[in-house]
C-alpha cells in the first residue's frame, strides 16, 4: 500500500518506500497508544507505576502536545494550537503530565486524536512540498535545519519510548499485556 493512495498505514509495509515505512511505523506506535489508552476510565488513566509519577492520561496529553510542537510548529513554523498556546511552559515545563488529572477520559483522547489527525494532514502537505527531504521551519541552536525525515524519525522515537511506559502501566490497570488488539 503505497502512501500516495491517502490511505492511513496502520503497520510499516514488508518491502515499502521509505516514507511508507516510516509513516506506517509511527501510525503503528500510534494504534499501541491507542489500544493501552482505550477503555479505561479516569482511575485507570490516573494510575501510576512505582516510584514514577508518568500516567496513560498524562501520556496521552504530552502526545498531544509533542504531536503539534513536532510538525504545526517546527513543521510548517505555525504557531501553537489550542491549549498548548496559553501554557507558560518557562513556568510549568511539566503542564501537560501535570494537568492530565484534570481532564476526562474523553477529553485526553480526543485531545490526542485531534493531534494526531492534524499532524496526518500536516506531514502529507510537507511530503507534497519537497518530500522527505523538506525542511523544517526552525533551526536547532547550532544552526542546523532537520528535514522531515528526521522529524518523523525523531516523533517514532518519542512514541516508542511512551508506549514501552504504556504496556507496564496499563498491565499494572488492568493485566491487558500483548503487542497487538485481539
Amino acid at each position: 500500500m503505497s502512501n500516495d493512495s491517502g490511505a492511513i498505514l496502520r503497520e510499516p509495509p514488508v518491502a515499502g518506500t521509505e516514507l511508507d515505512t516510516l509513516l506506517g511505523t509511527l501510525e503503528r506506535l500510534r494504534g499501541y497508544v491507542a489500544w493501552k489508552c482505550g477503555g479505561l476510565d479516569q482511575a485507570g488513566l490516573r494510575a501510576t507505576l512505582g516510584p514514577s509519577t508518568v500516567t496513560l492520561g498524562g501520556l496521552l496529553k504530552h502526545l498531544a502536545a509533542v504531536e503539534d510542537d513536532m510538525f504545526s510548529v517546527k513543521l510548517h513554523g505555525r504557531a501553537p494550537q489550542p491549549p498548548w498556546d496559553t501554557v507558560d511552559w518557562d513556568a510549568d515545563p511539566d503542564w501537560e503530565w501535570r494537568t492530565a488529572a484534570d481532564d476526562s477520559p474523553e477529553q485526553l483522547m480526543r485531545l490526542w486524536q485531534d493531534s494526531v489527525d492534524r499532524s496526518r494532514v500536516l506531514v502529507a502537505e510537507a511530503v507534497a512540498d519537497g518530500g522527505l527531504a523538506r525542511p523544517a521551519s526552525f533551526t536547532w541552536p547550532d544552526g542546523r535545519t532537520p528535514n522531515l525525515r528526521r522529524l518523523l524519525a525523531d516523533m517514532i522515537e518519542e512514541y516508542a519510548r511512551h508506549v514501552g511506559h504504556a504496556d507496564l502501566i496499563r498491565e499494572s490497570v488492568d493485566g491487558l499485556v500483548g503487542e497487538d488488539p485481539r
